[in-house]
């Protein structure tokens, strides 16, 4: 998902440094994010949506091409 973000925030012309900051979101979230530490709660994924100008879909779902797991019990 990160992936998805960075490519929208590199069409923007932005940094994390930025997107943190015109979100108030922490830099250390979005690098955990990188990470794959972290995935940022529903109103951090909204807030960076709105400033990057892209759905909250975006952020949130998974590649074409991969399926669900399904559950084994």
């Amino acid at each position: 998902m990160y992936s998805r973000y960075a490519k929208a925030r590199d069409k923007k012309g932005y940094t994390d440094y930025k997107v943190a900051e015109m979100t108030g979101i922490a830099r250390s979230t979005l690098s955990d994010w990188k990470n794959g530490k972290y995935m940022p709660k529903a109103d951090k994924l909204l807030a960076i949506a709105t400033v990057l100008d892209i759905p909250v879909e975006t952020l949130i779902s998974k590649p074409k091409g991969v399926k669900n797991a399904k559950n084994k019990k």
